[in-house]
């Protein structure tokens, strides 16, 4: 089942090795180191490889030697997601292009004056695109698990600045809850992923990829009570240097709660599924996320 604690690897002097090479030599130097470092992972970094490779070899179906070509892959583009991140986010010279499909759906929830929940997953580089929301001209919450070093935190805020987006963190005693209340009542959009939680979260199981798999039933449930429009969006990096983002009409869960969790995690694996099976070497949920 699954073990993830809501924190990401990494280091600090690994941080600043890259974004040393980024503000001096660009992100195709980046690339470059990068390739040793997904193969260091690949070779030692077993707890996030077996899921994964589980993934490709059970799930996706590839063979013994594809599967392992698409663990290294999956290594390498994750690490190029995380340098494009701080590329954009930090406002560094580069020449990364969006195609944006769906953004009138962002732009109609917005005009519409209710509010929204986005929700995504950890498939592609959504933050990418996220941090270009400002062009929907309104607030942006973003909830997300605190999970990464402090050190880490301070050092990657120093280089990108302040987010344009308001950040509200899961807490035990569950305040993240009045925040997301307070942040729809106000009409503003709350994006948070839909596809991981940590140990005691209440769960529900789904069918994806022809195997059960468990998701919090936090976003699904913010849906069915507060029945504001909800999109489905992904970012997926399709060359070097150019992003595809997808956003789904909106949709909302009127009815009985229950009823409205159901359909909403039907809706959201269906889409879900048809982009991991899209873009099978940018799922990067490393732990064992299926049943």
């Amino acid at each position: 089942m699954p073990s993830w604690q809501g924190k990401s690897k990494g280091n600090k002097l690994g941080y600043s090795i890259f974004i040393f090479i980024l503000r001096y030599g660009g992100v195709y130097p980046a690339y470059f180191l990068l390739r040793f470092v997904a193969f260091y992972y690949f070779l030692f970094s077993w707890s996030s490889s077996k899921p994964i490779y589980q993934y490709f070899h059970t799930k996706i179906g590839y063979g013994t030697w594809k599967s392992l070509r698409s663990l290294y892959r999956n290594y390498y583009i994750f690490g190029q997601t995380l340098i494009d991140k701080i590329v954009v986010m930090a406002d560094m010279a580069n020449k990364f292009s969006f195609d944006f499909d769906g953004e009138h759906h962002l732009r109609g929830m917005v005009a519409g004056g209710r509010g929204g929940i986005l929700l995504s997953a950890h498939l592609g580089n959504w933050e990418v695109a996220g941090h270009l929301f400002k062009r929907l001209q309104t607030r942006i919450n973003i909830v997300m698990f605190d999970g990464e070093h402090q050190r880490i935190k301070e050092y990657l805020s120093s280089v990108t600045g302040d987010r344009n987006v308001n950040i509200i963190v899961i807490r035990d005693d569950l305040s993240h809850i009045y925040a997301i209340n307070e942040a729809l009542s106000n009409q503003e959009l709350v994006c948070m992923h839909a596809d991981r939680f940590l140990p005691g979260n209440k769960t529900v199981t789904a069918p994806l990829l022809g195997h059960d798999a468990r998701f919090p039933m936090g976003p699904f449930l913010l849906a069915a009570t507060f029945r504001v429009p909800v999109c489905v969006v992904f970012a997926f990096k399709e060359t070097a240097t150019h992003y595809h983002f997808y956003a789904t009409e909106p949709r909302s869960y009127h009815g009985r709660r229950q009823q409205g969790v159901e359909t909403a995690v039907a809706d959201f694996t269906a889409l879900l599924e048809e982009k991991i099976r899209r873009y099978p070497e940018q799922w990067f949920n490393y732990y064992d996320f299926w049943e």
